[in-house]
């Protein structure tokens, strides 16, 4: 309400200046004893706080001329923020309809108007506006981006990809990252249809845009694995640590189990022991740590927790190595043991697993765009793989 009202009061005096340039009537106009009761009807609403009925006098008074274009936009863009959605419509479409309008003028009223649209829902109807707003104003970004949006909002990744080239081409910012995001999602897409083929080809597409896609890379290891290529796969997952070591987590239990598929135990430890030193990598030690329970007993395995957890404290990392406590000592110390296990857990429950580092938004699973500022691949694991709170 604060916001309206601070915003009404330049409408206001808009209005009563606007009067002023008109005291002397043109054929058909209303004179000024006619308007001036209506401008202070529109100020008593102002003054006793009723925002709407004042809106809708000041417009009313308002012409739609070269002088009061700015003053309308404005009012609609207020009305689209407050999600009036209709009466920004109304505004817009008002606008667009005067026939006086400057070519500048009326292609930010279509802009305007297409973003109304967009806020209701009416994808359609923005699309085709925003496409008449670029034909008249050539490669309008704000229209280009809005575009973008609703093209990824109708998965039509195909469009989305035509439309972000043009965008890279009118900001001469290149936007490879999104790109290949996009060329993932056509991907999944094609996996879902069980057409492996034009998946693969859609992940290959991703990695010549973006080769430090982790995600393009992570699918390509997975219908590797699927397809029984366990030695391919295992090549492919460990790229991910070139591209960025924080996603590794991610693919270590797909890592382990391609080294167990092939028969290779002792290439699996000699790898998990230098992931371990190099990134103090959580995935890694708790493999280790059951790998050296089994062959060499549970003490072993407490001794390479503890070494690493001295060198970075981690919430889960205490989880598994209460394991082990549990499975080394007796039944009486166990309940105890298995009640501090809980509690642990329970507060690893509550903590996000995933954040997005440009909002902040957090989650326990992962998304490749961002649900909170729309950003794509800027989500990753909260413990990254060196965290001390995870």
């Amino acid at each position: 309400m604060l916001e309206l009202l601070w915003f009404l009061l330049p409408v206001a005096a808009a209005s009563g200046w606007w009067m002023a340039r008109r005291q002397i009537p043109r054929r058909g106009e209303k004179n000024t004893a006619e308007l001036f009761p209506d401008y202070f009807k529109g100020l008593n609403y102002l003054i006793n706080e009723q925002p709407d009925k004042a809106i809708e006098v000041f417009v009313k008074m308002l012409e739609v001329d070269s002088e009061t274009v700015e003053t309308h936009l404005a009012l609609g863009v207020l009305f689209r923020r407050r999600g009036e959605v209709d009466r920004a419509i109304r505004i817009h479409q008002n606008l667009i309809a005067r026939p006086a309008l400057s070519k500048e003028q009326r292609s930010q009223a279509l802009l305007e108007l297409g973003l109304d649209y967009m806020r209701a829902g009416l994808l359609d109807r923005a699309e085709n506006l925003f496409l008449d707003y670029i034909d008249i104003h050539g490669e309008g970004v704000a229209a280009l981006r809005a575009l973008c949006d609703i093209y990824q909002q109708e998965k039509d990744w195909n469009k989305a990809i035509a439309m972000v080239q043009r965008l890279e081409q009118a900001t001469g910012k290149r936007l490879n990252a999104v790109i290949a995001q996009y060329y993932c999602e056509l991907a999944e897409q094609a996996r879902q249809h069980h057409d492996d083929g034009q998946a693969m080809q859609m992940v290959k597409r991703a990695l010549s845009v973006d080769p430090a896609c982790v995600r393009a890379t992570i699918l390509q290891g997975d219908m590797e694995r699927e397809g029984g290529h366990c030695k391919s796969a295992l090549k492919i997952y460990k790229c991910v640590e070139m591209q960025d070591a924080d996603f590794l987590p991610e693919v270590m239990p797909a890592i382990i189990d391609c080294y167990r598929t092939l028969g290779k135990s002792d290439e699996m430890i000699d790898y998990l022991k230098q992931i371990a030193q190099k990134h103090d990598g959580l995935a890694s030690v708790r493999a280790l740590s059951e790998i050296l329970r089994y062959r060499q007993g549970e003490r072993d395995a407490m001794a390479f927790v503890m070494e690493q957890l001295n060198r970075q404290p981690t919430l889960a990392g205490v989880i598994s190595l209460v394991e082990l406590y549990i499975a080394d000592e007796k039944k009486d110390a166990n309940e105890n043991l298995v009640m501090i296990k809980n509690m642990l857990e329970k507060i690893q429950e509550q903590k996000s697993l995933y954040r997005c580092n440009h909002c902040g938004f957090s989650g326990r699973s992962i998304h490749w765009q961002c649900p909170g500022c729309k950003s794509w691949g800027s989500v990753k694991p909260a413990q990254g793989m060196g965290s001390a709170d995870a």
